[in-house]
């Protein structure tokens, strides 16, 4: 498959599906476990705000904010979500930003690699938490795919120590999405 240089529109795609899982997050579910180890709804949902932001942030050549500085969540999370999916959109949408070179999790890179990981985060994220909610997982399947096929390029194994769970068996037939999560280390068994 090759490799495309995605998209703002893409993103906000993404942004605007997982943002219907957040949204529809009921009241008792914000301290349910996720298939991300130790955290629960409320912080998945605070990563995916302090992840966004701290993209932005990079892309305007800027500080990033302080990890969990977004755990005031408490009372609105769905609006920071919202707004940060905003801050991360606009930030993206600058002028040459997919061209030029910044500070990124993973040392120096272009913003149409950060633009990749942010993808990849995001529909993974999107799929743990319908997961975690019972929700179905009504993300962009041919997204998922581009993004699988990013982070198979990119997470090979020294990359991914630490980072991740080892990938995990799963039918190369099953939705994108499913064998996104499994090579990022979620059991997908009963999957769907």
């Amino acid at each position: 498959m090759t490799l495309l240089t995605p998209s703002v529109e893409q993103l906000g795609r993404v942004l605007n599906a997982v943002g219907r899982l957040v949204s529809s997050i009921r009241e008792g579910q914000w301290s349910d476990p996720t298939p991300c180890t130790d955290w629960t709804v409320k912080d998945l949902v605070n990563h995916l705000v302090d992840v966004n932001l701290a993209v932005a942030a990079s892309l305007k050549h800027q500080a990033p904010p302080e990890p969990g500085g977004t755990e005031n969540l408490n009372s609105a999370p769905v609006d920071a979500y919202v707004r940060s999916s905003e801050t991360v959109r606009a930030a993206f949408d600058q002028r040459r930003v997919l061209e030029l070179t910044y500070q990124g999790p993973f040392g120096e890179t272009t913003g149409a690699a950060l633009l990749h990981v942010r993808l990849a985060d995001l529909l993974t994220h999107g799929w743990d938490l319908a997961r975690a909610t019972g929700q179905p997982v009504d993300l962009p399947e041919e997204l998922a795919e581009q993004a699988l096929a990013f982070v198979r390029r990119q997470f090979t194994t020294p990359v991914r120590t630490g980072r991740f769970d080892p990938a995990q068996a799963i039918s190369e037939d099953a939705p994108a999405i499913d064998r996104l999560a499994a090579f990022l280390g979620r059991p997908v068994a009963g999957a769907g």
